[in-house]
């Protein structure tokens, strides 16, 4: 069994050989709390638990960290136009960002330190940097020196000569202007931090070089994120990180985006899906096989459109895995191992597409045996396909899912009892053999969203696809 991973500093495909015999170490770039989350930003950590439950399935130790930015120019400015303190703002979205996670069954990270809570290391990094000649201090402004890495710029494999490295406000006294901001000078009004050059608050860059070195040491396995983390953020922690003598990640890992008319999903753009707002209309778990069975490093374009084949996608597998447990009498554990082609295509990149053509085919198998009879064999199904949406989160059985599947625990009573009240107007139809007025109800409820199956146990209902 080898596990294999697109590095994006190889720009190949990777054997994944762990620093540490048995555990796995990932850094992932979380979430920067300026606004509530729409569903692009919770792809990636989304991606990433995938990774994580995939690493933990194959018998790893797993350390999983996920940072929180919670002080940058977008929340100082959004404090300024709200009339808000900058730490209320983070901290109101943090719990969104929280929420979304979970709603979307993510696990929680073994850590998720916040950048304010680092200032500690970060100037011990700094001070390290400026005394091997890698850093300077100018008009109270901290900046690496990017001539002094010969490897500067190997992940985005651009060229220094043609670079023009994004620039900030007040970002004065630089050597040269693709030098970039560790640590920003104070300005009036704006969150600040005692250092030995003066009052100011951390650079974007350098509280992730500075967490990942506290909590997974100088050199961990996985660092991951977004495309368009790749430069300037991943390209300048790799510098500050190397430059202070750590070797840092072995293997970098990058989702790509959600976007909508081909634009990436940005509040900035106005073309934002919160999460909070998703979850309103369709189940969690839906959204959840949505962002999370496309692979990792392919675009998905959102409509509407896409999200109802997911919607009908998932029933079917939920379908398949309610009708088997009626069958069966009992719930079914979800089987020790899963099906070896189902392995291999996650072993291979992370290969969920066709680790999910393997749970649909499994369903096909598991229904042609209830058609036939077969209660062993659909029983058997059940259980290989728990053991597979339980690697990718998405067992309608499990503990999480509890109560999410009928949109709403407080409605479902209420529907439910008119649903069944219609029903035994339907079966006394059917009784005294009135098939067209049967056929009829049915059809009125199909028509309302309702799919009716009969059953050895009696109708179900279920909410069909929009």
């Amino acid at each position: 069994m080898t596990i294999r991973l697109h590095d994006t500093s190889a720009r190949q495909i990777r054997d994944f050989v762990p620093l540490t015999a048995g555990c796995v170490s990932i850094y992932l770039c979380g979430a920067t709390v300026q606004a509530a989350p729409h569903i692009g930003h919770i792809r990636s950590g989304l991606n990433f638990d995938i990774m994580r439950r995939w690493f933990t399935y194959r018998g790893y130790d797993v350390t999983f960290i996920r940072n929180v930015t919670d002080i940058d120019d977008k929340i100082i400015k959004k404090s300024a136009e709200q009339g808000r303190p900058w730490w209320s703002i983070g901290y109101e979205n943090e719990r969104a960002f929280n929420d979304g996670y979970d709603a979307l069954g993510c696990l929680p990270p073994t850590y998720e330190p916040r950048a304010t809570g680092h200032i500690t290391e970060m100037i011990e990094m700094m001070r390290g940097l400026i005394e091997r000649g890698h850093a300077y201090e100018a008009d109270g402004n901290v900046y690496f020196d990017v001539r002094s890495l010969p490897s500067y710029l190997e992940l985005s494999n651009q060229e220094l000569d043609d670079l023009r490295q994004p620039s900030g406000e007040g970002e004065t006294g630089k050597r040269d202007q693709r030098d970039f901001a560790m640590w920003k000078a104070a300005k009036p009004g704006e969150p600040s931090w005692e250092t030995p050059w003066g009052r100011g608050r951390p650079g974007w860059h350098l509280e992730c070089s500075a967490m990942a070195h506290k909590y997974l040491g100088s050199a961990f396995d996985i660092h991951g994120g977004g495309l368009d983390l790749i430069f300037p953020h991943h390209e300048n922690e790799i510098a500050q990180a190397k430059a202070y003598g750590d070797a840092f990640a072995n293997y970098w890992v990058h989702n790509a985006w959600v976007t909508m008319a081909g634009e990436k999903m940005s509040k900035s753009l106005g073309n934002s899906v919160l999460v909070s707002e998703m979850v309103k209309h369709w189940r969690p778990i839906v959204l959840r096989y949505y962002l999370g069975t496309p692979h990792y490093r392919s675009m998905i374009e959102y409509s509407e459109e896409s999200l109802r084949e997911a919607e009908s996608a998932f029933a079917r597998i939920e379908g398949f895995v309610q009708r088997v447990t009626e069958k069966a009498g009992e719930v079914v554990a979800p089987a020790a191992e899963v099906p070896p082609a189902f392995a291999q295509a996650m072993d291979e990149d992370l290969g969920v597409p066709q680790a999910l053509a393997i749970v649909h085919t499994t369903v096909r198998q598991g229904n042609s045996a209830l058609a036939a009879d077969d209660k062993e064999a659909a029983v058997a199904r059940l259980a290989e396909v728990r053991a597979m949406l339980g690697v990718l989160g998405l067992d309608p059985l499990d503990e999480h899912w509890a109560g999410e599947g009928d949109r709403g625990e407080d409605l479902h009573g209420v529907v439910d009892t008119l649903v069944r009240l219609v029903l035994d107007q339907r079966q006394s139809a059917r009784e005294r053999k009135d098939w067209a007025a049967a056929d009829a109800i049915r059809d009125q409820l199909n028509q309302s969203g309702l799919v009716i199956e009969d059953s050895a146990n009696g109708p179900r209902w279920t909410l069909g696809p929009r």
